[in-house]
């Protein structure tokens, strides 16, 4: 585990003076391995700060702050002595929802100099531009959709037609189960009578690409006359019947030895 960086909370502070605007900086010392992820849990980053702090073990950060609630994380870089990363941290505001950053490309952190003043510039030309946009797509988003865009339920249906695949593959519904106005799209779409076992079936002979095929067509010219479409299997017996126990075969009689044979 590398040792932390004894300068980091200065460092932070002299960052924090030279960005524009008003920032705050607020340090923490991590006491345990643990303690270095309730701010590292919100980083907006798909690139090396995020691998940085999901495989080392980090002795503490620093959070920056603006007045328009901003913030920035900023820590060690591992294994390069005289560098510092930093990157922008998800707002917490409430009205935020998981849903506003869906498509939202991830501004990303940088790595910086330990020098603050040339570390607040890379931060100004880099990393604050493309965080301001990811910022203004997310309040769109909030904007135009404040709620999930959850699906809503399946209508109602007063006729619903059910399809079983049955235990020998063929797949079909009894006769009377059927809609009279669903019987034409079956015919329509190969489903064949079978008057003895009282059923419409879809042979097999279209295989599989084929069976789908229909199935599908069948599914989407139901759902237009307001008629739904379920699938089953049936169910498989919970046991099986015993086998009978096969007897024996006889023993094969012994053949006569030679001797035998030429006394005969």
């Amino acid at each position: 585990m590398p040792s932390p960086r004894t300068d980091l909370c200065a460092f932070a502070e002299e960052l924090a003076d030279r960005l524009s605007g008003r920032w705050t900086s607020e340090y923490t010392h991590h006491d345990s391995y643990e303690e270095q992820f309730p701010a590292a849990d919100r980083l907006w980053d798909a690139g090396h700060v995020d691998h940085i702090v999901s495989q080392y073990v980090l002795g503490h950060h620093a959070v920056l702050r603006d007045q328009d609630g901003r913030t920035l994380y900023v820590t060690d870089r591992p294994l390069y002595h005289h560098q510092f990363v930093v990157a922008p941290l998800e707002p917490e505001d409430p009205e935020f929802k998981s849903h506003h950053f869906a498509g939202v490309k991830e501004p990303s952190g940088i790595a910086v100099p330990d020098q603050p003043a040339r570390a607040a510039a890379q931060v100004i030309l880099r990393l604050l531009p493309r965080y301001q946009r990811a910022m203004d797509t997310v309040l769109r988003n909030v904007a135009v959709q404040p709620e999930p865009p959850l699906r809503p339920g399946p209508p109602k249906v007063a006729d619903v037609v059910t399809l079983t695949w049955y235990e020998d593959g063929a797949l079909g519904t009894p006769y009377k189960s059927v809609p009279a106005d669903a019987r034409t799209a079956l015919y329509a779409l190969g489903f064949q009578y079978h008057p003895h076992q009282a059923a419409f079936l879809l042979p097999a002979a279209y295989g599989e690409d084929g069976r789908a095929l229909r199935l599908r067509a069948l599914v989407h010219h139901l759902a237009q006359k307001g008629i739904g479409v379920n699938l089953r299997h049936t169910a498989t017996p919970a046991t099986t019947p015993p086998r009978l126990p096969v007897p024996a075969p006889a023993p094969a009689p012994a053949p006569a030895s030679a001797t035998t044979a030429r006394h005969r």
